[in-house]
């Protein structure tokens, strides 16, 4: 990101023999005892009786939900939330359409909204919401406080707040308004080029019936076919729960959502505006920041990672007499904000450094 050096962060270790399948369940997880054994134990005492508040700022899909999820799902999956303000203000959609909800709900805001847009308004943004316009802050914050007490006491991981320069000051005094005790809070700054986030929007498909999603050069399903009328190759989804794969024992053929073929033209405004709120908050006075990267320069990858941290990039050759596609992978390469040939990180590298950074953070 310009104007922001965001250090690299060493994953590296001298075993050189020592390899993982980062996108296996166990094998993840004997990664990060092996890279972050200590850390780890330290956070999980820490969680036993406290908790703590993150804010995650990133740029839309830079990684947000799965960091933080993967965090969640290595230190202690009972004492921490990923909170997402985007899917909870999507949860209303249902809400004010169902009567009795819908009452309830005004009857909430009723008594905990502070703000100077009257609530018929309010109704009225909800019911037409709009990914451009932004709800108000003072409403945002009633909600996010209804959500959060549900949650009992865990430690949270905020995505999607704050999301516009007026709510980076609101952050600082978040925990009082919305009665969340004393935790000790921390911005989680993210760094990923635009180049990553348009190639794997440009690449990601979906199954039509289950939703699986996929990435046609970066996350592969186990089955790939070539249609020879359109010269181009298709993933097949292998959900086992997919209705297809249930019904025909063969998974769909996974598309690309209408748009996605576009990349980052769409929401290049909401990027840029990323960026900005990443800026202002790396200024903010008197919270602790972590500062995350996913991609390291060529050049710099041999000192500070080990190769199987890489993300692979997939490539697909049809041999036509042959009948059968081969499929090559080797790291994927690209060029960052700078012009600088990188190699994107697998998340779980990414996840070491948040895991270290955040013990240092709350002191442990």
């Amino acid at each position: 990101m310009e104007d922001i050096n965001f250090p690299i962060f060493k994953t590296k270790t001298k075993d050189s023999s020592k390899k993982f399948d980062l996108t296996d369940f166990n094998q993840r997880q004997a990664y990060f005892e092996y890279k972050a054994g200590p850390e780890i134990k330290k956070l999980r005492n820490y969680l036993k009786e406290n908790t703590f508040v993150a804010f995650l700022l990133g740029k839309k899909s830079s990684g947000k939900g799965t960091y933080s999820k993967m965090f969640k799902e290595v230190v202690a999956p009972d004492k921490i939330e990923h909170f997402s303000v985007g899917d909870m203000v999507r949860s209303f959609d249902e809400i004010v359409k169902d009567k009795k909800k819908r009452k309830e709900f005004i009857s909430f805001l009723e008594k905990n909204y502070r703000g100077f847009l009257p609530l018929q308004d309010i109704i009225k943004s909800l019911e037409n919401r709009s990914t451009k316009t932004l709800l108000p802050t003072e409403l945002i914050l009633a909600l996010v406080k209804r959500e959060i007490e549900k949650l009992g006491k865990k430690a949270i991981f905020i995505d999607g707040f704050p999301r516009d320069l007026d709510q980076i000051s609101y952050s600082l005094f978040f925990r009082d308004l919305i009665d969340y005790r004393q935790d000790p809070d921390v911005f989680i700054l993210i760094d990923v080029p635009t180049t990553v986030i348009d190639e794997r929007i440009k690449s990601r498909v979906v199954c039509p019936l289950c939703q699986t999603s996929r990435n046609l050069k970066l996350l592969p399903t186990k089955k790939v076919e070539y249609s020879e009328k359109d010269k181009k190759f298709h993933l097949i989804c292998d959900n086992p729960n997919c209705p297809a794969t249930q019904q025909a024992g063969k998974g769909s053929i996974m598309v690309t959502k209408e748009g996605d073929e576009l990349g980052i033209k769409p929401i290049k405004e909401r990027l840029d505006k990323d960026e900005i709120l990443i800026k202002q908050a790396l200024s903010l006075q008197g919270v602790p920041k972590i500062l995350l990267r996913n991609s390291v320069p060529i050049n710099k990858v041999k000192e500070f990672v080990d190769d199987y941290e890489i993300t692979p990039g997939y490539s697909y050759v049809w041999d036509k007499k042959e009948r059968k596609i081969e499929v090559i992978k080797k790291p994927w390469e690209f060029l960052d904000s700078q012009g600088v040939p990188s190699n994107s990180l697998m998340p779980p590298p990414v996840v070491v450094s948040l895991i270290k950074q955040l013990v240092k953070a709350l002191d442990l």
